[in-house]
């Protein structure tokens, strides 16, 4: 009786171990499959893996669609700040700047990120 029921448990353990495999294999976490607190969790973690430098495609395969997105020419150069969602302010359903670190860009090169960066962008 013993040797069955140590039998069962290693069979049941296995099975669970090829559940849990296969569902990370075909299931990986995307941004857009994520709710709200995840996201912002992800977000950040993501965040700090970025290099001054990365291409606004590195960005966005790393952390998805933005939250927020604005853009402007100046000069012939193009400028674009990316929101990312990383902390909750308030709960009001929508997602604010407030909210988001923002990521800048120039001409599609990651130059600076942060609330500071931003409030450069913004006297600038």
């Amino acid at each position: 009786m013993n040797s069955k029921v140590i039998r069962l448990i290693a069979l049941g353990a296995a099975a669970y171990a090829l559940f849990v495999f296969l569902v990370l294999s075909f299931y990986p976490d995307k941004p857009e499959n994520m709710d709200w607190q995840d996201r912002e969790e992800y977000n950040k973690v993501q965040i700090t893996k970025l290099k001054l430098g990365s291409t606004r495609e590195e960005v966005l395969a790393l952390l998805g669609s933005p939250d927020i997105t604005e853009a402007k020419m100046e000069n012939g150069t193009t400028i674009q700040v990316m929101f990312y969602r990383t902390q909750h302010v308030r709960a009001d359903g929508l997602t604010t700047q407030d909210e988001c670190t923002p990521l800048l860009f120039e001409n599609d090169q990651l130059i600076a990120w942060g609330e500071g960066a931003y409030q450069s962008y913004q006297q600038s």
